[in-house]
């Protein structure tokens, strides 16, 4: 007998469809709302799915549809605007529905757990007491008169207030005050009584705030602003707007290193409460911001990539700041971009969405020229900033040590007299890339992956940051056991030893993952540079985004070639964008600043046109070139990757699926989608499996996911493959 109505849930499986339910016996279509979950019977186990539509009628045989077994929330968890984005990203990024809303949903609500602050104990005055028996004891009095006025209040409000837990029992005892468990929200930050003042706006930024904060509906600004230029005011002063109209504001930024810095800002400035949402916190933490957000408290979120899924019932504007940093990107599971779904977001809901960059992506710069994105440029720096002077410094022609040519190190020790900042840029953590040894030729090469071990020594190890494999140093060669094994190029750690025995003195800070992987690390570690003290910062690209370092003056970048001749065509733009950014750190303050590249190819046109000319001149000459090539933004692309132990199982699945597209085009006619492939990844083995790659180019989106939306039914039906893993990637911004 068929059904009153199913239940089609998206189940967390890689399978690219909703699963019908039946509803539990005796509930009515009443009981239920599109966004709850539901705890489903799946194989042999049991699931927390989503509701994600109702219908009257199914395909499935009747004997093979089973009921729900719990439902687990009373209101939706995923609101109607995040279960649109869920089914446009399902689309979009050809990814199971039900990983993508597993994706959406805080670790805590995937396990199936309620949807509600922790239950805390507070304590309350009872109404209408007999206060004989304390209108002598003074404290006892003050106490219960504290309840009575503040309300629910936990033990810890009462000790914080100056009261003891002695005098609470006391009240417990005389029946003045009743213990009770409530759900309460965890204390954000506290709103500020007296917020800072705006900065003054330039004619520049006061133009940009006028467009951003004009706009009636949807609307994507490119903040185009060279560092230092005031974007963040002009953020700040935009939200500022939307707070005074009710609505709450979403800011995304790239690296969890930025929260502390942004959440203060923030809070100095607003008198609301500001969540944040990032990798960093546990799981606890992240549910209660995520419903802080959804009920109102939290008035503006600030959150790396996965807030984009943070419910806002009242958003009114989505900030992207360095919108151009690849971290937006997801590299696992649903590859999507939090830049692109931002403006999804905002285009659904109708506001607003600003993505500010110094170095704009080449692919939004194109959307400004071309006139999708409103264009809004900052040329100057705020306050009495000066850009920095930009010098190339050719190193075939200087002696150096540790990487960095001597001839810096006596600018680097007038800075430091002057009681400015020394920033030393290098990417690469650890203390050298790799050990090696001169009378056979060995070098330390990861077996799991094709990469080379970096040598650490605080503490000492050799560690592979692809697949996070570790080893003990070696005290000799493995291969001829000779003693003379030595390390081979320059990283952090080296560098910081050097630059302390060079200035003994002086404070040498490394910035680098290693330094700050501890909770709370990135603030500590870069506490004395905030305070303004004279210090040398070693770093990696952590420093290049966004942070303010107003008394940093002198900039070295120890290897500015990395990039220039990669075989990915984004090399240059990203080189271009690390370039500016950190160099982008000197001279924010009233001081003059100065950014020294060291480059082996001094002569090499890029370096030269972004350093007498600006990034712009550069992104145009790159645009120009991918235009020829029909590459992003002017092409589409998507990645099939497949690994596997065996690497041939791997390439054969990506053959077959070669063959099904291609029969594919000739049955659509979709002649403008070309393959290349299958080939090995740039990188073929990591973490002991082996890698290869099919490419889908064609000059029409259309057409692309045309054919992809086909393609992947069929993938599906190849047998035989278990130990094969394929993901498919959109848009995607690593081929690794």
């Amino acid at each position: 007998m068929a059904a009153d109505f199913y239940l089609r849930i998206a189940v967390p499986a890689p399978l690219p469809k909703l699963f019908d339910y039946l509803p539990e016996h005796g509930k009515s279509l009443s009981d239920y709302q599109l966004g709850q979950r539901l705890k489903v019977p799946f194989g042999n186990q049991q699931l927390t799915g989503v509701l994600m539509a109702i219908s009257h009628d199914t395909d499935v045989p009747a004997d093979k549809i089973r009921p729900i077994a719990q439902q687990l929330d009373r209101k939706p968890v995923l609101n109607n605007t995040l279960r649109d984005l869920c089914l446009w990203a399902s689309d979009y990024y050809h990814h199971a529905i039900g990983e993508v809303v597993e994706t959406a949903l805080p670790v805590l609500l995937r396990k199936g757990q309620d949807a509600a602050f922790v239950s805390r104990t507070v304590w309350q005055a009872r109404e209408n007491p007999d206060l004989n028996d304390i209108s002598r004891a003074k404290r006892q009095f003050a106490l219960y008169e504290f309840l009575r006025e503040q309300g629910p209040a936990s033990q810890d409000d009462i000790i914080a207030a100056g009261f003891t837990h002695a005098l609470l029992k006391a009240l417990q005892e005389k029946n003045l005050a009743q213990a009770s468990e409530i759900h309460l929200p965890p204390a954000l930050s506290n709103p500020n009584t007296s917020a800072q003042a705006p900065l003054p706006l330039n004619p520049e930024q006061a133009d940009s705030l006028q467009s951003i904060t004009a706009a009636s509906g949807f609307q994507v600004f490119l903040l185009d602003g060279i560092t230092g230029s005031g974007k963040t005011e002009v953020y700040l002063q935009a939200i500022q707007r939307i707070l005074d109209a009710g609505k709450q504001a979403l800011v995304l930024i790239p690296e969890i290193g930025l929260t502390p810095q942004t959440i203060a800002r923030f809070e100095r400035r607003f008198q609301c409460p500001v969540a944040s949402m990032h990798s960093g916190m546990n799981d606890r933490e992240r549910l209660d911001a995520w419903l802080m957000a959804q009920q109102g408290l939290a008035r503006i979120v600030v959150g790396t990539r996965s807030a984009i899924f943070t419910p806002l019932p009242e958003l009114g504007l989505i900030v992207v700041d360095e919108e151009h940093d690849a971290s937006f990107k997801q590299q696992e599971g649903l590859r999507y971009s939090a830049r692109d779904m931002a403006v999804k977001l905002a285009s659904q809901l109708h506001i607003p969405v600003v993505l500010g960059s110094a170095t704009p992506s080449i692919d939004s710069l194109h959307n400004a020229l071309t006139g999708k994105y409103q264009h809004l440029r900052l040329r100057q720096r705020a306050g009495n900033a000066r850009p920095a002077q930009m010098q190339i410094l050719d190193m075939r022609r200087q002696a150096q040590q540790q990487g960095l040519a001597e001839c810096l190190l006596e600018d680097i020790r007038q800075t430091l007299a002057r009681r400015e900042q020394v920033l030393v840029f290098i990417n690469r953590r650890g203390f050298a890339p790799t050990l090696c040894c001169p009378d056979c030729g060995w070098i330390a090469e990861c077996r799991r992956c094709d990469a080379r071990y970096t040598l650490h020594r605080k503490p000492p190890h050799l560690h592979c940051h692809h697949c996070d494999h570790k080893l003990a140093v070696p005290a000799q060669c493995p291969s001829c056991f000779s003693q003379q094994i030595h390390p081979v190029g320059t990283g952090t750690e080296q560098l910081e030893s050097y630059l302390e025995q060079v200035f003994g003195e002086q404070q040498v800070i490394r910035v680098d993952r290693d330094s700050t992987r501890l909770k709370d690390g990135f603030a500590t570690v870069m506490a004395p540079v905030n305070a303004g003290q004279p210090c040398i910062l070693v770093g990696t690209q952590m420093l290049a985004k966004g942070h303010h370092l107003p008394n940093v003056t002198l900039v070295i970048v120890v290897n500015a070639d990395a990039g220039l001749f990669s075989a990915d065509f984004r090399g240059m733009e990203r080189t271009a964008q690390m370039l500016l950014q950190v160099t982008g750190r000197a001279g924010r303050g009233d001081k003059p600043g100065r950014a020294v590249l060291q480059t082996e190819f001094a002569e090499h046109p890029s370096l030269h046109l972004l350093c007498e000319e600006n990034y712009h001149a550069l992104a145009l000459a790159i645009l120009q070139e991918r235009q020829h090539a029909v590459l992003p933004p002017y092409g589409f692309q998507a990645l099939l990757r497949a690994d596997a132990v065996n690497g041939a199982e791997a390439e054969h699945l990506l053959h077959l699926i070669q063959q099904d597209a291609l029969r594919l085009q000739r049955d659509m006619g979709l002649h403008n989608v070309s393959l290349v492939g299958p080939m090995a990844a740039p990188m073929q083995m990591r973490a002991g499996r082996l890698r290869f790659q099919l490419w889908f180019n064609s000059n029409q989106r259309g057409a692309l996911h045309q054919l992809l939306r086909h393609l992947l039914p069929l993938i599906h039906q190849h047998r035989g493959f278990h130990k094969v893993r394929w993901s498919l990637d959109v848009d995607p911004q690593d081929n690794q």
